[in-house]
């Protein structure tokens, strides 16, 4: 089944589309909005699956499907908890600056929470008001959950995850320095997170999802060049299941929450990167400096990850950056 939200108020008007994403309608009957289809999984999960097989075998037309035309998923979630399950990438921005990688990253995840406010529609435009902040992508998969109860261990995690999407977590990586110097997290350098018209069940994702990783290439694309196709279950130290049994360790998670992989990166860079940071990463280790600049006004990113078949499983993310003027 695959859900999207078409652009309506805040919270978007939850379609049902179709598996080729050519088809759409609307179900107002079950659910106006994806929050509230997650609020009421257990219920109204049966009734949506039966409108995805009818709109799939043509027994219902619908209309067409406009990827332009979404929103986020969910256009404003109550809950946004982004991993770094690569562990590998930090320890290639580590290794950059001459910082050691401390071995408990090994086996305690990284996880911040992000802004989750507003997300921003997979054609929406970037706003940034300076290109001197370091405007950078960041290719991730993502899963939405149900409620999960405090201390929920792995096991248990994996049946929490009810939906799966691919996202474009921006970064501001000049910001970033001085925001981890006071100790604190992130904030001003994490503005916009944007997600793929489509999230689905783990069932679209056949063979490829094994109850806690997606095993498929996702797909960078830097103004029409292509700049990393990762696979996205290699070197994914913890897998979804571990960062939501992380995150729901002294707290429950509401049906909603979006938990993030972080940039997906695998041993050595050999597909490419996910991110502009990891590619100058590289690049300082061999040279001594950077050469790739941050993205700048005008600068496009696509992100995609297609099936075994070739067919896009979530449709595709693809932004441009924009300057944004500040009110006066």
């Amino acid at each position: 089944m695959k859900l999207a939200s078409l652009k309506s108020g805040r919270d978007g008007q939850l379609v049902v589309v179709s598996r080729d994403l050519q088809r759409a309608i609307a179900v107002p009957e079950i659910a106006n909005t994806l929050q509230r289809a997650l609020d009421e999984w257990e219920q109204l999960e049966a009734r949506l699956q039966v409108v995805s097989d009818q709109l799939n075998t043509g027994e219902i037309k619908g209309f067409d499907f406009n990827p332009e035309q979404c929103d986020a998923p969910l256009p404003r979630a109550f809950h946004w908890a982004d991993g770094s399950a690569y562990v590998t990438h930090v320890e290639l921005v580590r290794k950059a600056r001459g910082a050691d990688l401390p071995e408990s990253f090994w086996s305690d995840p990284l996880i911040y929470m992000g802004a989750s406010d507003a997300f921003l529609g997979p054609h929406d435009d970037i706003p940034v008001e300076s290109e001197e902040w370091g405007i950078d992508f960041e290719s991730e998969v993502v899963v939405f959950t149900d409620d999960v109860p405090a201390g929920t261990k792995p096991d248990r995690a994996r049946n929490h995850i009810k939906l799966i999407a691919l996202v474009n977590d921006v970064s501001l990586r000049n910001l970033i320095p001085a925001e981890l110097g006071k100790q604190f997290g992130f904030y001003q350098s994490k503005p916009w997170t944007s997600f793929t018209p489509v999230a689905v069940t783990p069932d679209e994702l056949g063979e490829s999802w094994d109850g806690s990783k997606v095993h498929l290439p996702l797909v960078s694309v830097l103004n029409g060049k292509q700049v990393g196709s990762p696979n996205t279950g290699q070197d994914m130290i913890f897998d979804f299941a571990q960062l939501i049994t992380h995150a729901a360790k002294s707290r429950s998670l509401m049906a909603g929450t979006v938990v993030g992989s972080g940039t997906v990166a695998n041993v050595g860079s050999p597909t490419g990167s996910s991110c502009l940071a990891e590619i100058r990463c590289l690049e300082t280790i061999a040279d001594g400096k950077p050469s790739t600049p941050f993205m700048q006004f005008g600068d496009t990113i696509r992100i995609e990850m297609n099936d075994a078949q070739g067919q896009s499983i979530f449709g595709v993310i693809d932004q441009k950056v924009i300057q944004y003027q500040p009110p006066k």
